[in-house]
């Protein structure tokens, strides 16, 4: 009998998990906070994210209906410390006009609605880009999607996996067909390849040497 061939995906999500342990990736009280979290963190570091998100919690401002109808320029005071913090209130204003609109601001209905047609119509919410888009689906609605960014394609193309001018489209493709369907796997596996991009894996001056992950020798079929 012919063994089965082994799948280096899963094996490099085994060995990140065993050396880095669990994320508890996103962090965020509820789907909205996460939400909120996906669009304020575009250009930023979380710690910057955080400072803002504790604003709104102060204002007592995460709510759904309270962010459709608060004045922008008081939310872009709110939000200051994520950075680019008007641009970043007009796309939450964005967004949760859409929220209000299509889904009377109920988490509950977003997440009844298939991942077909909901992810294309995020994507049509001015200012939200695939990576924002999918980890809304997948951190704050549970939807089995894979998040790709930079770091996975930084991680990837330098282990010669993935073409290092791969778009996110092909990436996110290449771990979807060779990872089961599972909302919790794609939430960590993307949550440790972040950790291993911003300690290990980095632009410049990478820690090469001390970086927990040896690859496999076998690949599935390069996109």
């Amino acid at each position: 009998m012919r063994s089965r061939p082994k799948n280096p995906l899963l094996e490099i999500y085994q060995q990140l998990l065993t050396r880095l342990g669990p994320s508890h990736w996103w962090p965020g009280d509820t789907p909205l906070e996460i939400i909120v979290g996906a669009i304020l963190t575009q250009n930023t570091s979380w710690s910057n994210v955080e400072r803002a998100i504790a604003r709104l919690k102060i204002e007592g401002a995460l709510s759904a209906s309270l962010l459709f109808e608060v004045d922008e320029a008081m939310l872009a005071e709110w939000i200051r410390p994520a950075g680019y913090f008007r641009i970043k209130a007009k796309r939450l204003k964005h967004f949760f006009h859409f929220f209000m609109k299509e889904y009377q601001g109920r988490i509950s209905r977003m997440q009844a609605q298939p991942l077909e047609v909901l992810r294309p119509q995020l994507l049509r919410v001015n200012g939200i880009g695939p990576e924002t888009a999918d980890s809304i689906l997948l951190y704050a609605l549970g939807k089995p999607i894979f998040v790709v960014d930079a770091y996975t394609q930084r991680i990837f193309s330098r282990h010669q996996l993935i073409a290092e001018e791969i778009g996110y489209e092909d990436l996110q493709t290449y771990f979807m067909d060779h990872l089961p369907e599972d909302p919790q796997l794609f939430n960590e596996y993307h949550a440790l390849l972040v950790r291993l991009g911003k300690t290990f894996c980095r632009k410049k001056n990478p820690r090469c040497p001390e970086c927990p992950l040896t690859l496999p020798t076998e690949s599935p079929r390069n996109p």
